[in-house]
């Protein structure tokens, strides 16, 4: 029995058959343009719906024909779930066809909307403890209806990218699931449409999609002979990447948590109660089982590393670093201005304290400072309430850096488990999985995660980071960042 996992990021689609147990049997990737139009207004950014479903054709005719050269009969695939970017929103018509560009999540044009929705939406924002911002989807469709009132009126169902994917795949696109409902408004609580998106943002409910668990069955894979795969198999509502992802990595478990570390740092994790941060710095998903997956994403991450030192550097660098740390330079590595967690500053600035007398102590330094800001993360959660164990799961880029892994284990004194596969793919087969071989999210990602590595901290550098760490977060508060 085989389950198949597809996850539309913002550059390409992936695919990835695996069996019950998670050995992954056949995977692809196919990129899209990054953008439809380059001549967009400043920040501004839009895509082609049709890409995504390209891209996602590409990369399951060669799951299938890698399955058939292994003699696997894509008969056997049991399941399919799909994962996408969180806050990005598609208009279609009934059958599903686009009414123009998908609105990314990352797209700042409804900061306006976002402000009166915060307004009128206040009861909900305290209630789920977070605040909308342009990111969210709720704003951008406002926005529509604002300014293109013939798009907003003429839209059938306002959808997410997972949402889209799913229909090409049933031919129905009127569902979706917790987490992707989380930034259209959705009371996770009461699990309903609240009253002043139809009363005071005049959107009617008929245009928003009926919200179920992830992993729900919404229908059957109808026959598509440019994919290969066979009708009639089920197909179950995904979640967004980023849940996705925390599903890899096997973090699903109640008190369990997940640092994703690639260009940016994201953390989630899975708590008895939700959190509420009037900040908006940590929003809370919710968890298939009842509990709640709290979570928030920080500016800093691998982006410093990117910008800054040679990609055929890295190997020397990083194992040099492990003699080096830890350092007496404090890097707060942000590289852009502005930050969203651990802290909200929207006019944060990176710095450097002490002296970086050469590139191997800078790059040293840049990984120590995105550690101390992964520590920091966490003393936040545990502010309000999250129970936070001496073990995290991770993933991302980062975790092909094993120098990286272990400054940060060291930093944060805690064991890192890295997983065999990661990523929002092997997450959606994890999703497909539970609604099908499994009996539930949880007992499939408990029978298909495998954790590969385990980084234990270096207990004889735990006085030096606890020092070094205090200096970090004293720089924060002289700044005015905490």
């Amino acid at each position: 029995m085989l389950v198949l996992g597809i996850d539309v990021g913002t550059q390409g689609a992936r695919a990835l058959a695996c069996d019950a147990a998670g050995n992954v049997l056949a995977e692809a990737e196919q990129p899209f343009p990054l953008t439809t139009n380059p001549k967009l207004p400043e920040g501004w950014f839009e895509q082609d719906p049709e890409d995504w479903w390209n891209a996602t054709e590409q990369v399951l005719r060669a799951v299938v024909c890698q399955l058939g050269d292994k003699k696997l009969d894509p008969v056997a695939i049991q399941g399919i779930s799909v994962t996408s970017t969180s806050g990005t929103v598609c208009a279609v018509r009934k059958d599903g066809r686009p009414l123009g560009l998908a609105i990314m999540y990352n797209d700042r044009r409804a900061e306006t909307e976002a402000e009166e929705i915060n307004r009128v939406g206040a009861d909900l924002a305290r209630k789920l403890g977070y605040r909308f911002a342009a990111s969210f989807a709720l704003p951008k469709i406002l926005w529509l209806q604002r300014h293109e009132p013939k798009r907003f009126y003429n839209a059938a169902h306002f959808i997410s990218p997972t949402d889209f994917i799913l229909g090409r795949l049933t031919g129905g696109y009127a569902e979706t699931d917790y987490t992707n409902a989380l930034k259209t408004g959705y009371d996770l609580i009461e699990k309903r449409w609240p009253e002043f998106v139809g009363r005071d943002l005049q959107i009617p409910e008929g245009q928003l999609p009926r919200v179920v668990p992830p992993g729900t069955w919404i229908g059957s894979l109808a026959r598509n002979g440019e994919t290969g795969l066979p009708g009639g198999v089920k197909v179950l509502a995904g979640m967004t990447d980023g849940c996705a992802s925390q599903v890899a990595t096997g973090a699903v478990g109640l008190n369990q948590w997940n640092s994703t570390l690639g260009t940016t740092l994201v953390i989630k994790g899975v708590t008895r109660e939700i959190i509420r941060d009037p900040s908006g710095r940590v929003y809370c998903h919710r968890h298939p089982d009842g509990y709640w997956l709290p979570g928030g994403a920080s500016n800093t991450g691998g982006e410093c590393i990117a910008r800054t030192f040679e990609p055929t550097k890295l190997d020397s660098l990083g194992s040099t670093a492990l003699r080096l740390a830890p350092t007496n330079v404090i890097a707060y590595p942000l590289v852009k201005t502005g930050e969203r967690f651990p802290f909200a500053h929207p006019k944060a600035e990176g710095f450097l304290i002490g002296d970086a007398i050469d590139e191997a102590t800078l790059f040293t330094a840049y990984l120590e400072g995105v550690g101390y800001v992964e520590r920091l993360a966490y003393h936040v959660l545990e502010n309000f309430g999250a129970e936070v164990s001496n073990e995290i799961h991770v993933a991302g880029g980062a975790n092909k850096a094993a120098a990286w892994l272990q400054i940060r284990a060291d930093v944060l004194q805690k064991t890192l488990l890295v997983p065999t596969h990661s990523g929002a793919a092997m997450g959606a087969a994890i999703i497909a999985a539970g609604g099908t071989i499994h009996k539930g999210i949880v007992p499939a990602a408990r029978a298909m995660v495998r954790i590969v590595t385990r980084v234990e901290p270096r207990r004889e550098r735990k006085a030096a980071y606890d020092e070094r760490y205090n200096r970090f977060c004293t720089e924060l508060r002289g700044r005015g960042y905490i």
